[in-house]
C-alpha cells in the first residue's frame, strides 16, 4: 500500500550538485559512522512516516463505511501495521532507484541514501523484507485479496511510476497516482474481503485529488525537477496551462465525490462536508488559475495555499466518511 502525496519539507542546497562539476553523476555516498539512534532514524526516514500519515487517513475511515459502525479495532491495526510496512517498503524502493536524482534535488538533498547514513544495498534490502513481511501479514491475519492489493500498489509505484513513468511523461503523477489510490480499496476489503462501488468512487476521488495535490507543488520546486530531466507537467508547460489542468482535475474531483450519497452509501452529513470542502477548493483552485493569468510569480502565486489545502481536504472529507454512518 503506496502513496503519491509529498513531503514539503525544503532542503537545503545540494552539496552534490556543487560536487558535479565535470565527474558526471553523483553516487551515493558510503555510509557514515553514526550511533545506532542515528541509523535507526534513517530506516524510519526511508519509510517517509509523514506520507503515511496520509495514507492511513485514507485507509481507516472506508473501513468504518464498510462496516456501518465501529470495525474490529484489533483489524484496525493490523491493516494500518500492514499498510504501513508496505508503504513503507514501495518508499524504500523508490528511494533507492531515484537516489541519482535525489542527489542533485535541495528537497531531497538530506534523504538518508544521498549523506550515506543507509547504503544502497541496505537500502534495496529493507524494502524487499518489507514488501514481504507486509504482503505476508496482509495474507495471514487480514485476507489474501487485501494483500494482493497491497503489493500491487506497492509495485505499480515502485515500477509503474519510479522506474517507467517518472522521467517519460509529463502524465507520471496522473497514471502513476494510482497506487496512492489503492489504500482505500484495501480498506474495504480488509473488512469485507470484497469490492463495491463505494470504495471505487473513493478510489476515483484519490485519483482526481493527486494531479492538483501535487502539482501546485512541482510548480513551486520546478527548477528541482528541471536540473534533474525529470518533466513534472509545470517544467514543461507554462503556469496557465498547469492551473487550467488543476481547475480540471478539481471539478471532476468534487462532482465524483458527491456520487456517494444518491447510491446511498452516505447520509446528510458526508453530503454537507463534501460540498463545503469541495467548495473551498474550487474556490482556492480558480484563486490559483486567476493569479497564474495575471502572470503572478514567485511568492505571488501562492501555489502552496493549494497545496496544503489540499491535504487538509483529504483528512476532511475521509474523517466525514467515518463519522456518517453514526448519523444515518
Amino acid at each position: 500500500m503506496c502513496v503519491t502525496a509529498v513531503e514539503s519539507r525544503p532542503g537545503g542546497t545540494s552539496q552534490a550538485l556543487k560536487a558535479l562539476g565535470e565527474a558526471g553523476p553523483v553516487t551515493s555516498p558510503a555510509p557514515v559512522h553514526r550511533s545506532f539512534g542515528a541509523r535507526v532514524k534513517g530506516f524510519v526516514a526511508l519509510t517517509k512516516p509523514r506520507i503515511i500519515e496520509l495514507l492511513l487517513i485514507t485507509t481507516v475511515p472506508v473501513m468504518f463505511l464498510a462496516q456501518q459502525g465501529v470495525p474490529d479495532l484489533g483489524l484496525v491495526l493490523l491493516t494500518c501495521v500492514g499498510g504501513y510496512l508496505s508503504a513503507g517498503g514501495a518508499n524504500a524502493l523508490n528511494m533507492y532507484i531515484d537516489r541519482d536524482i535525489d542527489a542533485l534535488m535541495d528537497r531531497t538533498s538530506q534523504r538518508p541514501l544521498v549523506t550515506g547514513l543507509v547504503s544502497p544495498r541496505e537500502c534495496l534490502a529493507f524494502g524487499i523484507t518489507l514488501a514481504v513481511v507486509s504482503t505476508l501479514l496482509f495474507g495471514l491475519t487480514v485476507n489474501w485479496l487485501s494483500a494482493w492489493l497491497s503489493l500491487g500498489a506497492l509495485l505499480f509505484y515502485v515500477v509503474v511510476y519510479t522506474m517507467i513513468l517518472k522521467r517519460r511523461t509529463s502524465q507520471n503523477i496522473v497514471w502513476g497516482g494510482i497506487a496512492g489510490c489503492l489504500p482505500v480499496l484495501i480498506g474495504w476489503s480488509s473488512v469485507t474481503n470484497s469490492m463495491s462501488w463505494a470504495p471505487v468512487i473513493l478510489f476515483l476521488v484519490m485519483f482526481f485529488w493527486t494531479p492538483p495535490h501535487y502539482w501546485p507543488l512541482s510548480m513551486k520546486v520546478r527548477e528541482d525537477y528541471a536540473r534533474v530531466g525529470v518533466p513534472m507537467l509545470p517544467v514543461i508547460a507554462s503556469n496557465k496551462v498547469v492551473a487550467r489542468q488543476i481547475v480540471i482535475y478539481s471539478w471532476v474531483m468534487v462532482a465524483v465525490s458527491l456520487l456517494l450519497t444518491p447510491l446511498g452509501y452516505t447520509g446528510w452529513f458526508y453530503t454537507v462536508v463534501a460540498v463545503a470542502a469541495g467548495g473551498f477548493w474550487l474556490w482556492e483552485a480558480h484563486g490559483l488559475q486567476n493569479r497564474a493569468k495575471a502572470e503572478a510569480t514567485g511568492g505571488k502565486l501562492k501555489e502552496m495555499r493549494l497545496f496544503h489545502w489540499s491535504i487538509t481536504y483529504v483528512s476532511i472529507l475521509f474523517v466525514a466518511v467515518a463519522v456518517d454512518p453514526f448519523l444515518r
